[in-house]
């Protein structure tokens, strides 16, 4: 598509699409959302992107393969199933760790955010996959 409206309109909201994926990604762990909605919303910030410029141009600015995008959630999301098998849980047992804050306070940090990480990256790289490879075709 050759609209300059539309090219306009899709670099100004790119950004705020990415944020707002990443919002949601994060919030997932106490209302609704997290790292499939995230992987969504990202996703079609980039499909966004693929169909007012390039599929070549969101390969650019995606700067990785989105099937290595796969594999490295894939790896997250598995990885963060070992650490409670150190404390003799099951596989995937959420487990949390109070980290000390510099300015003062505690900060919460569990398995299920690196789950809910690892399921954003798997699901934006499947659907950058596809719609790059449908984009791509004649």
């Amino acid at each position: 598509m050759t609209s300059i409206i539309f090219r306009t309109a899709t670099r100004y909201m790119f950004p705020p699409l990415l944020v707002f994926s990443v919002y949601v990604l994060l919030r997932g762990h106490h209302y609704p959302g997290g790292g499939f909605v995230g992987g969504l919303f990202a996703g079609s910030a980039f499909a966004l992107y693929a169909l007012a410029f390039s599929v070549a141009d969101a390969r650019k600015v995606l700067r990785a393969d989105p099937r290595d995008v796969t594999a490295v959630g894939l790896a997250l999301a598995l990885l963060s199933g070992i650490p409670p098998l150190f404390s003799k849980e099951a596989f995937l047992t959420g487990t949390w760790w109070t980290l000390p804050l510099p300015a003062g306070g505690t900060l919460d940090i569990g398995t299920p955010l690196f789950f809910d990480i690892g399921v954003y990256f798997v699901v934006l790289g499947v659907l950058l996959t596809l719609v790059f490879t449908l984009g791509e075709e004649e």
